[in-house]
Formats: C-alpha cells, sequence, structure tokens
C-alpha cells in the first residue's frame, strides 16, 4: 500500500544549490520517497527585491502548512544590511536543536579518525547569537550573551531522548563556565540536572577550550555532544571536517513543531553550473528529514545505497583519492550512482536502518517554582576620558543618600577602590551602586533619582544592569578583581 505523500517546502537556494537539490530529489524519488512538494524561493534574487531576509514574505504560508523544510544552501550578499536567512528561519520557527552526525567513512574518505562517530547537538536560538549588539562609546561595542534556563533545558533534554532513540551510550556537554559562571554556568547546571534523570547513559562535562582539543584529537572518546550556540557552531564544523569533510555533512534544525534540513556547507558560486558539487551533505540532510516524517524505511533504503556507493569508490573531485576511488563523477552522475545501488546495503562500511513509524522527538521543559526576586543594587555604564579617580570622586558626590558607590571596572576588571595602574582602560566604566546602609533593599525609585542626579552633573549613563538576588542568591558577577 502506498503511502500518502507528505508535504514539504523546498528551496533550491544559490549558487550549487539548484544542481545537488536537483540530484538528491532523484535519489529521494527513486527510493520511494512520498512527498508532496511545494517550492518558494530564496536567497540572491530575493535580497535583491530588498527583502533583507531572503526569504520571501508568501514563503511563510508554505512553511506554516508543510512545518518541514529542505533547503539548499544560499548566497548573503556582503556589506551591512542583510540578515542571515538561516538564523531568520530558525528563530522564527523557534528550531531549537541543531543535529549534526559527523561519522568517518574510512577507508573510502580520508581522516585521521577512523573510528569517529559524533553527533553535535548545538542549541540554535540564543547566546551570542541572539544578535544584540550595540556600540557603546567611541571605542567599545557590546555583544550580549543570552542563556535562558527554558532554552537550555529543552536542547539538553533533546540531546538525551536523540541518544535514547539512535542507542548512543554517551552525552557530554561542553561549556567555559570557569569563566562565564552565570550564563555557561546555567547551561551546565542544567545539564546536570537532566542528566540525573537519565542514569543509563555516561555523562560528562569539559571546559570548552580543552574539550574541542580532545575533540579534534581523540573524536573517538566522544559519542553525543551538547553544546551552546557559539560553541556548537564552530565545534560541528570542525568534527565534520575531522571525520572527512564538511561538504558530507547534513543538518537537522528541530523545533517544536517545525523542521528545516540542509547541508552544513555553504552555497560555493565558484563550482555552480559545472556538474561537480557534490550532493551528500543536502542527501544526508534529506535522510534525516525523511526519519523526521515517518519514512524511515525509504530513508534506511538511501542511505544504505549512498553508503554502498561510496564503498563502490565512486566519487566526486572533493573526496575523490586515487588509492581508493575507483570512478570520478559529477553532481548528476553521482545521483546516477546511488540510484543504481537502491536495494544493496554495504559490505564494508556499517549500514543503517532507521524506524519507520517513530514519532519526531518531543521534549517540554519541566515547570519550576520562581524564586524570590530582589533589586539589591545597579551597575551605571558611563562614557569617561579622564583618570578614574576623578571619575569616583565626581560620581561619590552626587551618589547618596540611599546609594553608595561601592566600585568601578573598566572591561570588567576592578580599577576602583584599589586598582593597578598599569591597568589599560577605555572610555567605558561600569559603577556599581548599592545599598548606602549595607543589607538594605533598593528601589526603583532610588535608581532613577540617582539616575537623575548624575545626568544633572553632564554623568550622562550608557546603559543600566540591576542587580538582583533570587531567594538570597546574587544573580550577578562580582567582576575580576573583587
Amino acid at each position: 500500500m502506498s503511502q500518502i505523500p507528505v508535504p514539504i517546502t523546498v528551496a533550491r537556494g544559490d549558487g550549487i544549490g539548484p544542481e545537488i537539490m536537483d540530484a538528491t530529489l532523484r535519489i529521494l524519488e527513486a527510493g520511494g520517497a512520498a512527498l508532496d512538494i511545494e517550492e518558494i524561493r530564496i536567497g540572491e534574487a530575493v535580497y535583491a527585491e530588498g527583502i533583507t531576509a531572503g526569504i520571501e514574505p508568501s514563503a511563510w504560508e508554505s512553511l506554516r502548512r508543510t512545518r518541514v523544510f529542505l533547503k539548499a544552501p544560499i548566497t548573503t550578499p556582503q556589506g551591512g544590511g542583510f540578515k542571515s536567512l538561516n538564523v531568520t528561519v530558525r528563530k522564527s520557527l523557534g528550531l531549537f536543536a541543531n543535529v549534526r552526525p559527523c561519522p568517518a567513512y574510512a577507508p573510502y574518505i580520508a581522516t585521521k579518525h577512523p573510528n569517529m562517530d559524533v553527533v553535535i547537538v548545538r542549541e540554535n536560538e540564543e547566546d551570542l547569537y541572539a544578535g544584540i549588539e550595540h556600540q557603546q562609546t567611541a571605542d567599545v561595542t557590546q555583544c550580549l550573551k543570552l542563556i535562558t534556563r527554558p532554552g537550555s533545558e529543552r536542547l539538553i533534554r533533546y540531546a538525551f531522548e536523540y541518544a535514547t532513540r539512535y542507542g548512543r551510550k554517551k552525552v557530554t556537554c561542553f561549556t567555559k563556565d570557569n569563566i562565564m559562571k552565570a550564563t555557561d554556568g546555567l547551561f551546565h547546571e542544567v545539564f546536570d540536572e537532566v542528566a540525573a534523570e537519565y542514569p543509563d547513559f555516561e555523562t560528562e562535562h569539559w571546559i570548552v577550550d580543552i574539550g574541542a582539543a580532545k575533540l579534534a584529537d581523540t573524536p573517538e572518546a566522544f559519542d553525543v555532544v551538547v553544546l551552546p550556540n557559539l560553541y556548537g557552531d564552530i565545534l560541528s564544523d570542525v568534527s565534520a571536517q575531522i571525520a572527512g569533510s564538511v561538504g558530507l555533512a547534513g543538518s537537522a534544525n528541530i523545533g517544536d513543531g517545525f523542521a528545516m534540513f540542509e547541508a552544513i556547507h555553504g552555497s560555493a558560486p565558484r563550482r555552480a553550473g559545472q556538474d561537480l558539487a557534490n550532493p551528500s551533505g543536502l542527501f544526508l540532510g534529506a535522510v534525516q528529514m525523511l526519519v523526521h516524517i515517518g519514512q524511515g524505511d525509504v530513508a534506511t533504503r538511501v542511505h544504505n545505497a549512498w553508503l554502498k556507493t561510496i564503498e563502490d569508490g565512486v566519487h566526486t573531485y572533493d573526496i575523490f583519492d586515487p588509492s581508493v576511488s575507483t570512478e570520478k563523477v559529477g553532481t548528476t552522475a553521482f545521483a546516477d550512482a546511488v540510484i543504481a545501488r537502491i536495494g544493496e546495503t554495504p559490505t564494508k562500511l556499517k549500514a543503517v536502518e532507521y524506524a519507520s513509524a517513530s514519532e519526531p522527538i518531543r521534549v517540554t521543559p519541566k515547570p519550576r517554582p520562581r524564586p524570590v526576586k530582589e533589586l539589591v543594587g545597579m551597575d551605571v555604564f558611563v562614557e569617561w576620558l579622564e583618570p578614574v579617580d576623578k571619575l569616583a570622586k565626581a560620581i561619590e558626590e552626587h551618589a547618596g543618600p540611599d546609594l553608595r558607590l561601592v566600585m568601578i571596572s573598566n572591561r570588567g576588571q576592578k580599577v576602583w577602590p584599589g586598582g593597578h595602574p598599569e591597568t589599560f582602560c577605555v572610555d567605558h566604566w561600569r559603577c556599581r551602586f548599592q545599598a548606602a546602609t549595607e543589607g538594605d533593599p533598593v528601589t526603583h525609585g532610588q535608581v532613577i533619582a540617582l539616575l537623575e542626579r548624575l545626568d544633572r552633573q553632564g554623568l550622562g549613563f550608557l546603559k543600566t544592569e540591576g542587580l538582583f538576588t533570587f531567594d538570597g542568591v546574587p544573580g550577578f558577577s562580582l567582576g575580576q578583581g573583587q
């Protein structure tokens, strides 16, 4: 009995995109995929029409209908004013989990790590990629790093559920919480909480710098790795490359009811129209799509045919190696070779088998009681070009009566009181105020009155940050040197 076609939205993209999408769709069709395809326009042509996100407004209606997006790479114009299409789609549709399998295909594709089989699960919406940036003085710009408890929890739960479904044994977390104790510290804290609910898994945490070194040197020591957005973006490309090639890696972007599937590489405009490009990255993203829409039997057939093609040495130029390859082919011929092998399985590479009717993984953060939140002070950022002692004197004269200046820092380093004359300073100063009587609460009215006094003296503020405690625990860093 034939399956009812599943609606999906397809975008052919730019550069090599149309060629690799055509190859991918031909393989899926030959493998028996039941797809009802709606096509939309994205990329260069849409940017050229003045649509800064690179996607037509009408395309959103297709995405809302199908809830599944198979996307070829695009070319984003250089210069300011253009938004990242990937970031726009991921955040607009709540695609919180980016899943990138990075297995080795030794000995058919060169790698120093033949036993590597790592899956990167990257947070996709927040962290520094929230895109909240400002220039605050002539010398200083800032980018806000946002890590949320619900965002971290659903991503980490997804990583454990993915590991459960695919028979993985170990989940590793990477952060830099020895420095960023509040943000990365929260991600690590949530990882430990969720990991306690999955006692059958081996779990571990690495500081991201040494963890990245270990991943590059000994990737076989890792299984599923879950990371915040920026680290995950970097290390998923590193993992794909050391496994064999970034050009082979597919990517799934998963949300609550929506999903996008793609290659992780770019549009390679220099190779466009030459029938040279390797379609494998997009194809392997499409394999993840087939599993997601419940056509795991088709995913199994076409993925095994692809593995057999790789095993038989039929390779595109980017992975061709005379010592193991038997035939150098272009995009079209590579797709033809995979199609010819549908029904076959590899004999040396590990064959795959996907469940045919599994539901997409769904996760929900657990409800938590709200903590008692109390304002205990305020950081006020000001622009100042003279020595810090003069700034401290000017501020102290106007700080009272309810608030006192307790610290000034520059680029996070405490410089008053008791700073070091050797510390290099710029024109951006953080002035910390707390209650004049230690332990007293602070009100927003007191802060507003302080800001008015500072403004009258020409000490206009750039921004403020509230200092809060949560159930009595400080929710702010002390700053280096305190």
